[in-house]
């Protein structure tokens, strides 16, 4: 099987589109320019606002957001493949006007070939105080996805989708050789269960974990965990961010790694139905 270079994208984005561009393009040209052939960017990759009147004059359709688009022409320009880890756009489903949080795969010729609306949504009061009602303004997603690539095929998630494991064996057994963990992980969960939850779901799957991150303080006030990750088929960390600060994580895939890790381990092979407890 093939190896592939890659390249993670650890921003800071802004609350404006136009910034959120300026500062996530000259990382994706520093990974092309290092030979990633597929660059993933985090979470949220189009803007980070918590206003509510603010977010909603950002918001725009999919064909109309300004910075996918401009991510398209990069894309094609560059020569690479691009996972515009999420961005936040128009769901489009009649009656229900909040957004999709929505994961694009771009190809070399800049053309979108596989959309993944995230599943889990954050709704959470957390230890610390911190409260997140993400169901208030996100629309869940209905549907996995796995999506082809020249080197293996790539099953797409979104941060909160990392706590449920269940999804990650059906990406698994679905061919994904490869599965993306997009995020704008908050702090106090980014400490405590980031990287072992990265760690468990490329044990349990056999696959390669990606997870490119929002980092640090945002200008709408958040904070976001960052140390972007990259985990082998067999749970180890192969590449890691160890901060919040931008910056281009670059590691290497070996696909022969995913058969040696599932061939030790055959446990995509080995369900079996169960009752369910009373």
């Amino acid at each position: 099987m093939a190896t592939l270079p890659i390249a993670l994208i650890q921003t800071r984005t802004p609350a404006s589109p136009a910034a959120a561009f300026a500062h996530v393009e000259p990382l994706i040209r520093d990974a092309a320019a290092g030979g990633a052939k597929l660059i993933l960017t985090p979470e949220a990759t189009n803007f980070l606002i918590k206003d509510p009147a603010a977010r909603a004059a950002a918001l725009t359709t999919q064909d109309r957001d300004a910075v996918i688009g401009n991510l398209r022409a990069l894309a094609q320009e560059l020569g690479v493949w691009l996972l515009i880890g999420s961005a936040i756009v128009k769901s489009g489903h009649e009656g229900d006007d909040r957004a999709a949080n929505r994961s694009l795969l771009i190809d070399d010729a800049g053309a979108v070939v596989a959309t993944y609306d995230k599943l889990h949504v954050y709704d959470v009061d957390l230890p610390t105080g911190e409260r997140w009602r993400e169901s208030a303004a996100i629309r869940p997603g209905d549907g996995a996805v796995v999506a082809d690539t020249p080197w293996a095929r790539l099953g797409l998630t979104i941060c909160y989708d990392i706590r449920f494991p269940h999804l990650y064996r059906a990406l698994a057994k679905a061919g994904a050789g490869m599965i993306s963990v997009p995020a704008a992980f908050t702090v106090p969960t980014g400490d405590a269960h980031w990287e072992t939850l990265l760690r468990a779901r490329a044990i349990e799957t056999g696959c390669w974990i990606l997870a490119p991150a929002q980092a640090g303080l945002h200008e709408d006030g958040r904070r976001t965990w960052g140390r972007s990750t990259v985990v082998g088929p067999w749970g180890e960390v192969v590449a890691k961010l160890d901060h919040d600060e931008p910056g281009v994580l670059f590691a290497m895939l070996d696909f022969d790694a995913v058969t040696r890790a599932r061939n030790a381990v055959p446990q995509l092979t080995h369900d079996r139905a169960f009752a369910e407890p009373a």
